[in-house]
């Protein structure tokens, strides 16, 4: 199962500031025994984490740099990350190893792994530990195209990846022609997505996991306060942690430089508000 399943967590250089933050929060709270290939996909930039290889994808816009990481991997599955979202509560094992055999019994193509109620769902009779794996409506959903964490077939995935296509294109279009496709997407209210609450007719004693999306337009937002005060335990990584709060306090950008123009940035605040 190790070599089907990979786990890639997908930076910008840009964002080289969260990366350190990332991983410690990540090696805090997932479970390494899960049987997966862990990648920490960079551009340029390289690093060098315990449980991770460092691949790279050179420069580019977002959705060559996916597909460029995806041909250097050799998993049929993917887990996708980003490095804006940190975890905060502990990763069960058990629920993954389930889902994986699941996944590759039945050959799924995609399962949302977060809770959001952009999406409405429909109950099967599967249940991995409580969690309904349920089936979306992809009529009635929003974001049937999200880059938010969720389990891919490499392939499938792959094809969501038009040339030249920024983050905000690929989710909006993206979307348009995963509703036109009306394939079989499946979802699990196993991360709560900025505490979201489950949308899933789950059992009452599921315990759910959860990551915060700690980044806007290239600063640190309100959702990264309590992870800040975390790391200020951790005396090894002071400086690191002063640099962190002052961007913070002062809204400045991750690498220093202007906050980036983007052409669908409304669309994405109005997203970002309902999250909250």
């Amino acid at each position: 199962m190790k070599k089907n399943i990979a786990l890639i967590v997908h930076a910008c250089d840009r964002y080289e500031l969260l990366f350190k933050a990332f991983d410690y929060f990540f090696a805090k709270n997932w479970d390494f025994e899960i049987p997966v290939n862990y990648y920490f996909a960079t551009e340029e930039k390289s690093v060098d984490f315990k449980n991770f290889k460092n691949i790279k994808s050179g420069k580019g816009e977002w959705s060559n740099r996916l597909s460029n990481l995806l041909d250097q991997i050799e998993e049929e599955y993917v887990i996708y990350f980003q490095e804006d979202m940190w975890l905060n509560k502990p990763v069960d094992k058990d629920v993954f190893t389930e889902l994986f055999k699941l996944v590759l019994a039945n050959k799924w193509n995609l399962v949302k792994l977060n809770s959001s109620d952009v999406f409405k769902t429909t109950s099967t009779d599967i249940f991995i530990k409580g969690f309904n794996v349920s089936k979306l409506n992809n009529q009635e959903s929003n974001f049937l195209m999200s880059h938010q964490v969720s389990l891919w077939n490499k392939a499938f995935l792959k094809q969501q990846l038009k040339p030249n296509e920024h983050p905000w294109r690929n989710e909006r279009k993206g979307t348009k022609r995963l509703r036109k496709l009306d394939p079989e997407i499946f979802h699990i209210d196993y991360f709560a997505e900025n505490g979201s609450l489950p949308i899933n007719k789950n059992a009452a004693d599921i315990v759910i996991s959860e990551y915060q999306s700690i980044s806007f337009n290239a600063t640190l937002n309100h959702n990264a306060a309590p992870f800040l005060e975390a790391l200020k335990s951790d005396p090894s990584l002071a400086a690191y942690t002063e640099k962190l709060i002052y961007n913070y306090t002062n809204q400045i950008t991750h690498d220093g430089k202007p906050k980036p123009l983007k052409k669908d940035l409304f669309k994405r605040l109005k997203d970002w508000i309902k999250s909250k």
